[in-house]
């Protein structure tokens, strides 16, 4: 009887010891690691990410398409009516000048009519030269100025050589003389000055052979 007991006894413990063991324990171990959690499947993962990625909306590319093209179209419209304004400033400017030019050959008479006068003071000189001041105002209000060329290096362009003097004061090559005056109209030559181009100094005869020479002794 006391040994059914005793057996009995010894093995309630063992049995509530199984009872007790925590589920986390019951998983299976391979080599003493626990079981790798199961793995997800890799070709999943790209395809999520792929529906994910907005796609390129065609409109906003076409937007921004024709906002480049608005903008470039706007910036030559802006060129062109510049240009178009100073083009229509140019022709209003120069709208006279056949009338200019038939005015300048009154004009030349006129300064030269000044320039050969013995008396200035006299009354009919003063006249002459009040009508010219006249004429000479009315043309600048058209942008219609003189231009004086003495002095000057030559220049095919704005001067229109008649021939070539020597000069002892100006330098070769330059404006020794001005018959008449060229003229400007909007900053452009519309006709250029007559004029004599120096050679330089006069170089002195050379002696003939045989004579002294200035500081020297005869050959």
């Amino acid at each position: 009887m006391f040994s059914s007991k005793k057996k009995n006894a010894g093995h309630e413990p063992m049995a509530i010891h199984e009872d007790e063991v925590p589920e986390a324990e019951a998983a299976p171990v391979t080599d003493g690691q626990p079981a790798p959690a199961a793995a997800t499947d890799p070709a999943v993962e790209p395809a999520v990410a792929e529906e994910s990625a907005p796609s390129p909306n065609p409109l906003a590319a076409d937007l921004a398409t024709a906002k480049d093209r608005y903008a470039r179209l706007m910036a030559d419209f802006d060129n062109f009516r510049k240009r178009q304004v100073r083009e229509r400033e140019e022709i209003v400017k120069r709208a006279n000048e056949a009338l200019i030019l038939e005015l300048l050959h009154p004009i030349d008479h006129l300064d030269f009519a000044l320039t050969s006068a013995t008396n200035p003071a006299d009354p009919f000189v003063t006249g002459v030269r009040m009508v010219a001041d006249q004429i000479h105002a009315a043309l600048a209000k058209f942008d219609a100025k003189p231009e004086d060329a003495v002095g000057q290096p030559f220049d095919p362009g704005r001067h229109e050589a008649l021939n070539e003097t020597p000069s002892d004061v100006v330098p070769a090559g330059h404006v020794s003389l001005q018959l008449r005056k060229g003229w400007s109209l909007a900053g452009r030559f519309i006709r250029p000055a007559q004029v004599m181009i120096s050679s330089g100094p006069a170089t002195p005869p050379s002696a003939p052979a045989g004579e002294p020479t200035a500081g020297g002794t005869p050959n």
